[in-house]
């Protein structure tokens, strides 16, 4: 990768990046390539960063937001192959963050949860996410989920860019 170069005039501005993970220190608009792109949206830190410990040596590239809010502006600005979410949250829940995520992307969720009543599950598939799996779980499953997920989610776009191609776009 090129380092970065001033511009030969002394005077001139440095350049100012605004994409910058708050937690990793990563401009967001680098893509590495091989990895898949993940964003945890989860208000504990511990559990966060256990994902990301089991996720990164896998080939996941691991973004983090600790609330709702955060976490729909990272899914904004990231544009991630895959969010996992909790559902309990304080101030905005699980719910209204995969809802809200819905109304801009149709990135594939998948929501980590320790509850498993039938009733939760349903209103959350309901709500848009794409897969729900219950805490804990054997990192494997997780890791084969979120490979799934992604695998979806690449095979659609190509077959929706391969599509416009087609069409003359």
């Amino acid at each position: 990768m090129r380092s970065w170069e001033p511009p030969h005039s002394d005077t001139a501005p440095l350049p100012i990046l605004t994409n910058i993970d708050p937690v990793t220190q990563k401009d967001l608009r680098v893509v590495n390539e091989g990895l898949t792109r993940i964003l945890v949206i989860d208000d504990d830190q511990a559990m966060t960063e256990m994902l990301r410990l089991v996720l990164e040596p896998n080939a996941f590239e691991v973004h983090e937001a600790h609330s709702g809010p955060d976490g729909i502006e990272a899914a904004r600005s990231l544009n991630p192959e895959v969010v996992v979410l909790d559902l309990l949250m304080p101030g905005m829940d699980g719910w209204e963050v995969c809802k809200e995520i819905r109304t801009f992307s149709q990135v594939p969720i998948l929501v980590l949860s320790a509850i498993s009543k039938p009733g939760i599950v349903a209103r959350a598939l309901d709500e848009g996410a794409d897969d729900y799996l219950l805490k804990p779980m054997p990192s494997s499953v997780l890791i084969a989920h979120l490979k799934k997920l992604a695998r979806r989610a690449r095979a659609e776009q190509e077959s929706s860019n391969s599509d416009f191609n087609y069409l003359g776009g």
